[in-house]
């Protein structure tokens, strides 16, 4: 018996494959739970870093739904700027009518990166890692040496 009914197939397929958008702009909103840095605003590209590696997001993107790892957010702006993002986690989803939402953790521009105090950050966190006795502690001190690796590599 077909799990997925022929009706249904075709969609899928279609689904599945990016097609030459038919716009070149698409709608953007970024946010965290104490900043919404784009609201529905048009933009022509958005580059993410996720699980499953880091993608570019155009027009008429394949809907997709995203982890994000602490990284770099970079928007292309109507004008053709770059704007750039750290994010420390999150998600990332892409719908069928090409609307993205990046929902993170925590934003912060790249150019408010403090190089130094991250660095110091980054290995007080290294240390917490090596002395913590519990699941839960490791645990904790590894999600904050990520997010302080990710930044060290963008400040």
């Amino acid at each position: 018996k077909a799990v997925v009914s022929t009706q249904s197939t075709g969609a899928l397929c279609r689904r599945a494959m990016a097609t030459e958008a038919a716009g070149s702009t698409f709608p953007l909103t970024l946010s965290s739970p104490t900043n919404a840095l784009y609201k529905g605003s048009p933009v022509k590209q958005v580059d993410i870093p996720s699980t499953t590696g880091h993608f570019g997001i155009l027009p008429n993107h394949v809907p997709t739904v995203a982890i994000l790892l602490p990284g770099v957010v970079a928007v292309t702006t109507e004008t053709g700027e770059v704007e750039k993002y750290f994010v420390s986690s999150g998600t990332a989803t892409i719908h069928a009518d090409s609307t993205v939402q990046i929902l993170a953790e925590e934003i912060c521009s790249v150019g408010d990166i403090d190089g130094a105090a991250v660095r110091t950050a980054l290995e007080a966190s290294k240390s917490k890692l090596a002395s913590a006795s519990s699941e839960a502690d490791k645990a904790a001190a590894q999600i904050e040496v990520d997010v302080y690796e990710g930044m060290v590599a963008v400040a």
